[in-house]
């Protein structure tokens, strides 16, 4: 089981992260979150993150130029689009990509998937009008799709006490969690942080 730990705004919660076995850690670039970091911010992110885990960045319907500028600064592994964009939004910049889903109750998550050929994975999360994600609510687990042949990261609501249960349920390929290890939001408790890895990958 892989884990993300999104919404790392800090050198030091990035190092206690990766120290308890976290595979990839989630910067957000979005001016309407709590967890918002800038390019610059990024960057100083950027050079505590050993070269085997996977430094990920945040977007959502982002312009085409800021994306790009954060690419040149900020030595991103993937791209995580959490927004309405399309297959061609997120192809332009020719990096791969994970495309997140929120899990609205008339979703077809198999139709959705099938209009990002070129994703290397889609992230599922909780549905809640006006807010593109970073609710801390989650969804029914049994809506995730079996044998969809794609790589499936469960997230919402997931923290130290229910990741377990969600991955038996789910079968999800890796799980990401930003509010249910946090202190506050943006600052990571490098002990639930350790705690829920210890229970995913358990």
């Amino acid at each position: 089981m892989q884990v993300k730990i999104c919404g790392i705004t800090t050198s030091e919660d990035a190092r206690d992260a990766v120290a308890a076995g976290a595979d990839a850690l989630g910067l957000v670039f979005y001016a309407k979150s709590p967890r918002n970091v800038t390019a610059e911010q990024a960057a100083v992110i950027a050079r505590a993150v050993p070269p085997f885990v996977t430094l990920v960045g945040l977007f959502v319907d982002a312009a085409s130029a800021e994306v790009e500028d954060i690419l040149a600064r900020v030595p991103l592994n993937l791209m995580q689009f959490h927004g309405s964009e399309s297959a061609d939004d997120c192809e332009q910049f020719r990096r791969p990509y994970i495309k997140a889903l929120r899990m609205k109750d008339d979703l077809d998550v198999l139709a959705a998937m099938a209009g990002h050929p070129a994703a290397r994975g889609f992230l599922l999360d909780a549905y809640r009008p006006g807010v593109p994600g970073g609710t801390g609510e989650s969804f029914d687990w049994q809506r995730v799709p079996r044998g969809s042949g794609q790589q499936i990261v469960l997230a919402g609501g997931l923290t130290p006490d229910n990741v377990a249960r969600a991955i038996d349920e789910a079968r999800p390929q890796a799980v990401d969690v930003s509010g249910g290890v946090e202190v506050s939001p943006g600052r990571k408790d490098p002990h639930k942080v350790a705690a829920f890895i210890r229970a995913a990958k358990g």
